[in-house]
């Protein structure tokens, strides 16, 4: 059956070939095939009949494969006709790529020939240039020959002519004579001589000739004019005429006529010399001059770069003669003026110039300007060069920075070089001192006459020694000038000048020599003004040893001639004190001073003059041993003091306890003796304690008052142990001991003791220790209140009731000690037959070391301090030497105090037996002697 056959003409639409070229979808393409069939079933009624549609599904098939062969035969055509193509392509391209190749051999070829042309044009231009130089030297040289030969026969015509061409004309005629006055130094031909005369005059009216122009032209304001003549002069020698004659014609050199008269401002010269006075900042002349030279260095940077080839040559030549001629002029007119008033005044007036100078550098540091020099088209092939074969160079002129910096150093030297500065500091500074404590040592001076051996004489003596002292070189050292100065200011006089002094002095009052901690920052501010001046006008590394040598002058006037002197004069009149008289306290009081100015001067030193030293650590360790040990020699002299007063205060209070008679505790029937308190001998302590107390608090701080005043109480605790042995027993703690003697047997009958327990000769005791109890308790210090505890409660045992004697002695302080030791005292009690047992009891249980503690209480060897176990921390407050410290500077970095601090330290003396182990009297005897 033929496939075509049966099919329905919309099937075979979708039968053919274009239909699957598309988008093609099986299910929709059997939909299409099987929808009539579908419709016909449907319509017919009976059962489903398939065979429509395998008949119409096998043509369909057989129509499919159809178009299938169709398909594979176009393909293998297709595929035959591509590899045909392709064969066809790469044969193309293999030509294609053998034409590319040839075409590039072609071009490198043509690259090759012409890189052999160019490096011959290379070859042909060098030697064409070289050709035209050996052309030039040859043209130069024949035009030089010519010109020579044409001077030789004094003809100029032609160098006339050239040089009335205009400006190109008259540089061609500089570099000419230039080159000709070369040669004619080196030709020794017959006639030279001659020629070389010509040319010589020739070349300095040519000279003269330019100058006339270039100074024509500056008057006339003419830059181009200018600009010309700078530059043919340059290529002619160098242009430094031209330059000359620009600054030396400069108005601000000639028509600014500066007086000479320097005192135009009388209030900064009557306050330059006073100290007291703040420095001058700034001098109405010099502020003006500087001003008028900001001004024309600004209006000349731009001249002299619109008018000279070579303007940081010009500017130089320029502010040299600015500082040679103007501010040294002024200069020197200025520390005239200030040396002819004093030192301060030339040193202070001195610092004022150089700070205003440095200033004035500054600012004249931002015209620096470009240093290239333009080179003349004629320049560029010198002759020189030509016969020499040697490039002309010129020379590099420094920066104007550096210049600047050069002219200020040398404008300083003649104040500054060597030792002048530091020598002019030092006598000004010394000669300062001396005259502001001339009152201080004029008291000083008279306090100590009579005293040939006062460390004031040593040191006046030592003075004298240090004044006369000269360097190896024949002049006085820094120290000889300062000892001198001290001496002359202060009214001193060595022990050889000492019978040649004169009278008629201003009187003195005692204010005057009496130390200021003002008077220290007096001192000091001067000292800080002149390390201000030493920074500043000091080369850097010479700022740590004009330091070091300032910090001298300063110890030897503050520490020598102020603080040493005033403790020596307060030694003196302690050495000189009667001993019968109440001490003077009020001679403490120097120490307050010596501790504040001491501190303020460590501080001053840490804060001020060691950073200084920080470059040098050999000099720092030299001022810092130094300092060290002036401080330590004040705190020496110090400690003197405070040991002398201490001595003179106990022998007082000795002295005072000694006049305790046994009658003051006998009760009186009179209305005085009634009515009275506490005994005069006790009063007269407890009186002069409060004054020692007050006075201690006022001069003395910190630790400094808290040994002090410990040192006082525990002598005053131990006064039996200082005063004679047959006097003992009238000391205050040896009441107890007498007391019971009056209240146990009266010294006139043999009456048995009284049976009282509250005899008023008891009650008088107690009062006298409760006073001296309470005044020392005003101290402050625990241990001292310890002590009088102990005492006090000792004296209540005569007045406690029986029945609680054994609770009381359990108590306190005395609960501390072993009861049999406490025995002899309660033996004295007129009650004691009654209470002896219960204590027999209490004692019969203890070891059997009974016997030996009674043997050693019968030769007085049981001492009531050997077992205070909880008094024993004050055992170690022995005070050998009692030294006030100031606290020294470290060797290594010091740290800044934060304020004042008050002395580190006083120790005690050794007065005997340690604190605590101040011994109780002897058990007490009923005798009345």
């Amino acid at each position: 059956m033929h496939p075509g056959q049966d099919l329905d003409p919309t099937l075979e639409q979708n039968l053919r070939l274009e239909a699957f070229e598309g988008k093609f979808d099986v299910k929709d393409f059997v939909g299409v095939i099987s929808e009539k069939l579908i419709a016909q079933s449907k319509s017919q009624s009976g059962p489903f009949d398939p065979k429509p549609f395998i008949r119409t599904f096998e043509a369909a098939v057989d129509r499919l494969l159809s178009v299938r062969k169709d398909v594979q035969a176009k393909t293998e055509q297709l595929e035959k006709s591509v590899r045909v193509a392709e064969r066809e392509y790469s044969k193309k391209m293999v030509e294609l790529n053998k034409g590319f190749e040839a075409v590039g051999q072609s071009f490198s070829t043509m690259e090759n020939k012409m890189n052999q042309v160019g490096r011959t044009a290379i070859r042909i231009g060098e030697q064409l240039e070289s050709v035209h130089q050996q052309r030039q030297r040859a043209q130069a040289a024949y035009d030089l020959i010519d010109y020579y030969n044409q001077f030789a026969r004094d003809d100029t015509s032609r160098l006339d002519a050239l040089k009335k061409e205009g400006k190109e004309g008259r540089r061609r005629v500089a570099v000419l004579l230039r080159r000709l006055g070369t040669v004619a130094k080196e030709v020794d031909l017959p006639n030279a001589e001659k020629t070389r005369e010509n040319i010589d005059k020739y070349c300095e009216k040519f000279e003269k000739d330019m100058l006339y122009l270039f100074d024509r032209a500056y008057r006339r304001s003419d830059p181009k004019m200018m600009h010309h003549c700078a530059q043919t002069l340059l290529d002619f020698n160098g242009g430094a005429s031209c330059v000359q004659v620009y600054v030396n014609q400069h108005d601000f050199f000639i028509n600014r006529v500066r007086e000479n008269d320097t005192n135009n401002n009388a209030k900064l010269w009557e306050s330059l010399p006073d100290p007291d006075a703040p420095p001058p900042a700034n001098e109405p002349g010099l502020e003006e001059l500087f001003n008028e030279i900001r001004g024309t260095v600004g209006q000349e940077a731009q001249i002299v770069q619109a008018v000279f080839p070579n303007p940081p040559i010009v500017m130089q030549v320029f502010l040299q003669r600015v500082f040679a001629q103007s501010i040294q002029q002024r200069l020197e007119q200025l520390v005239s003026a200030g040396s002819s008033i004093s030192d301060l005044a030339f040193l202070r007036m001195l610092k004022m110039v150089h700070n205003q100078t440095s200033l004035l550098v500054e600012d004249l540091k931002t015209y620096e300007l470009p240093s290239t020099v333009p080179r003349s088209p004629n320049e560029r092939s010198e002759f020189r060069k030509s016969l020499t074969s040697t490039p002309s160079t010129t020379p590099a002129a420094a920066s104007i920075s550096a210049m600047l910096e050069t002219a200020m150093e040398e404008l300083f030297v003649p104040y500054t070089e060597g030792q002048r500065y530091l020598e002019r500091e030092s006598k000004s500074l010394t000669e300062l001192y001396g005259s502001f404590l001339t009152s201080f040592t004029r008291y000083h001076m008279r306090t100590h006459k009579g005293n040939k051996s006062t460390m004031f004489d040593r040191m006046v003596d030592r003075l004298g020694a240090a004044a006369a002292t000269t360097s190896t070189s024949g002049t006085s050292t820094t120290s000889a000038q300062a000892a001198a100065a001290i001496l002359r200011y202060g009214g001193l006089s060595t022990a050889a000048d000492r019978n040649q002094e004169k009278s008629g002095e201003e009187p003195i009052r005692e204010e005057d020599g009496q130390l200021n901690i003002v008077v220290a920052e007096m001192m000091l501010k001067w000292h800080a003004e002149s390390i201000g001046r030493c920074v500043e006008l000091s080369p850097p590394n010479d700022v740590p040893k004009h330091a070091f040598a300032l910090l001298r002058v300063l110890a030897t006037a503050l520490g020598g001639a102020y603080i040493e002197v005033a403790i020596e004069t307060v030694q003196a009149r302690l050495e000189a004190a009667d001993t019968k008289v109440e001490p003077n306290l009020q001679l403490l009081t120097v120490l307050r001073e010596v501790d504040l100015i001491c501190h303020l001067w460590q501080q001053y030193v840490n804060m001020a003059l060691l950073p200084l030293a920080s470059s040098s650590v050999t000099v720092r360790r030299e001022m810092v041993v130094y300092n060290n040990q002036t401080v330590s020699r004040i705190e020496g002299a110090a400690n003197s003091i405070m040991q002398r007063t201490t001595d003179a205060i106990i022998s007082w209070l000795s002295a005072q306890l000694a006049k305790q008679k046994k009658i003051d505790f006998k009760p009186r029937n009179d209305d005085s003796s009634f009515a009275r308190v506490n005994t005069e001998p006790c009063v007269a302590c407890c009186d002069f304690l409060e004054k020692v107390r007050d006075v201690v608090k006022q001069s003395l701080t910190g630790k400094n008052q808290e040994v002090f005043l410990t040192e006082i109480g525990v002598a005053f605790h131990r006064t039996p142990a200082q005063v004679p042995r047959e006097r003992c027993r009238r000391s205050y703690v040896n009441k107890v001991r007498y007391s019971i003697s009056i209240t146990s047997h009266s010294p006139s009958s043999n009456k048995p003791p009284i049976k009282s327990f509250t005899s008023p000769s008891c009650t008088s005791l107690l009062r006298d220790i409760k006073l001296y109890q309470d005044t020392i308790a005003t101290f402050g210090i625990p241990s001292l209140y310890e002590r009088f505890e102990f005492i006090r409660q000792l004296g209540n045992v005569f007045l406690v009731r029986p029945e609680i004697l054994k609770s009381y002695i359990a108590e306190g302080y005395l609960g501390r000690i072993d009861s049999s030791l406490l025995r002899p005292y309660l033996a004295q009690r007129s009650d004691w037959g009654q209470a002896e047992k219960g204590f027999n009891d209490s004692v019969g249980a203890e070891d059997g070391t009974s016997e030996s503690k009674a043997l050693k209480d019968r030769f007085g060897m049981g001492r009531l301090s050997m077992i205070m176990k909880d008094l024993e921390p004050l055992n170690h407050m022995s005070m050998p030497s009692m030294p006030v410290s100031i606290p020294s500077m470290p060797l290594s970095m010091p740290s800044l105090p934060a304020g004042f601090s008050t002395f580190s330290s006083i120790s005690s003396r050794g007065l005997g037996s340690t604190a605590s182990g101040a011994p109780l009297p002897p058990p007490p005897t009923t005798t009345a002697n």
